[in-house]
């Protein structure tokens, strides 16, 4: 399997090499799918510090699709950024279904001022594996990019994750 283009998901999560953990009484043991995308969620941190500005996009696609890729429901999280574009916070904030996620720009907005943030990036994953934006993902995010503008907030990208690839509105200039 390349690893370039492989990501863990459930669907492809057999295909992988065994993985193992070492227990409390230092034994080792064969890894739970869950444990490894636990493992690949916490390690996803590392990719965006908190003393840095996150300024490459690459890596801010990493981490999305480590954090989203391999859920079997959609779910749209939130990178809150300060003014020099510095993480603030990490917010998973729709829970959704196989196929759509609840998205309420009112609480993006009480989030983002709560947290004092100058810009943020969107994100959802496609359990589907379709990268295509929808309507409503696109309809979205213009509504989200208005009401964010009132308070003076930037919504930098909305970035799709599915399992293999990551696509960003911004490099599309659908934003």
């Amino acid at each position: 399997m390349d690893n370039q283009t492989a990501a863990l998901s459930y669907d492809n999560m057999n295909a992988m090499p065994a993985l193992y953990v070492r227990g409390p009484s230092g034994r080792y043991r064969l890894a739970s799918d869950d444990m490894i995308l636990a493992a690949g969620r916490i390690a996803a941190e590392s990719l965006l510090p908190q003393s840095q500005p996150v300024d490459n996009p690459v890596k801010v696609r990493k981490f999305f699709q480590s954090k989203l890729a391999g859920l079997g429901h959609e779910c749209a999280a939130f990178l809150y950024l300060d003014s020099r574009f510095k993480p603030i916070q990490y917010i998973e904030q729709g829970m959704g279904t196989i196929n759509q996620a609840s998205v309420y720009p009112r609480e993006i907005v009480k989030t983002a001022l709560r947290l004092n943030a100058a810009a943020l990036i969107m994100s959802h994953n496609h359990p589907s594996g379709s990268n295509e934006p929808s309507t409503a993902d696109l309809n979205l995010t213009q509504h989200l990019k208005k009401a964010l503008a009132l308070i003076d907030v930037r919504l930098l990208d909305h970035i799709i994750v599915t399992a293999t690839e990551t696509i960003s509105l911004a490099e599309r200039g659908e934003m």
